[in-house]
């Protein structure tokens, strides 16, 4: 007999920031595994676009709500809307964000305002609203997508680390708050993966060789490589496991020279 602990078939999975990059590698891995997804982006023709090419190639229900997540309306009528068609929401994974990548002397209040607004505020109302529901049922899996830069100081991007610093936080806090109430929540955080957002920086051969240099694996990750521990935190298999943030980066935040 084989162990089942990470079967996900069946679940009700919310992705937000779905219609590319790590939103949607990790959005058609659950649907690979058999879970039904709600995608949610901000982009209607790109978030169209990935909903149809999941319905296309799984035999599993696939719906799409466009919604920007800085905004509280949007992410209750996205939920809202879900909910009416799912019926519950077991697995949320936060993944919508954005990264201004100046270095501190320029960023600008708008800039500020724009990462925070999305990547923390959004986040959080995010898992706030879902929480909710998933307190109602008595169980649920919130996975927020955090980043090393988080954990370890990079050299540009000072509104994006605080942003996810402070989502590290959240996951703890939301952890020990909904512990006894059936509700997980746990993190991944990332280095550098290829997907659109950083297509043209890893285009730098000098930028890369240096990400490599602090990389043990001496590599850049590939998206696919952020479904496994996606579905290892939403599944049973993971049943004890909730606060943590699971760095997904070939060693890079260990790394001591």
């Amino acid at each position: 007999m084989v162990w089942d602990g990470f079967d996900v078939r069946g679940m009700k999975v919310l992705v937000t920031g779905a219609s590319k990059g790590i939103g949607f590698a990790v959005a058609e891995g659950f649907a690979k595994a058999g879970a039904q997804i709600a995608m949610v982006s901000k982009t209607e023709s790109a978030l169209v676009e990935s909903a149809e090419k999941l319905a296309r190639r799984y035999e599993v229900k696939i719906t799409a709500q466009v919604g920007d997540v800085s905004r509280p309306k949007d992410i209750k009528h996205c939920v809202d809307e879900i909910l009416r068609e799912f019926g519950k929401i077991d697995v949320l994974i936060n993944n919508a964000g954005l990264n201004v990548r100046i270095p501190a002397v320029d960023v600008t209040e708008d800039n500020w305002d724009a990462v925070l607004d999305t990547d923390l505020k959004g986040a959080f109302f995010m898992a706030q609203t879902v929480g909710k529901h998933m307190i109602q049922q008595g169980s649920g899996r919130i996975i927020n997508v955090s980043s090393v830069g988080g954990h370890v100081a990079l050299r540009t991007g000072v509104a994006y680390a605080a942003a996810k610093a402070g989502l590290n936080h959240i996951t703890r806090v939301l952890a020990v708050e909904w512990a006894q109430k059936g509700v997980r929540v746990n993190a991944i955080g990332p280095w550098y993966f290829k997907t659109p957002l950083t297509e043209k920086l890893l285009e730098d051969k000098a930028y890369v060789e240096d990400i490599l240099a602090r990389t043990p694996m001496r590599r850049v990750g590939d998206v696919q490589e952020l479904v496994g521990p996606a579905i290892f935190l939403a599944s049973h298999a993971s049943s004890y496991v909730t606060g943590q943030i699971l760095n997904v980066d070939g060693g890079m935040s260990v790394y001591g020279f």
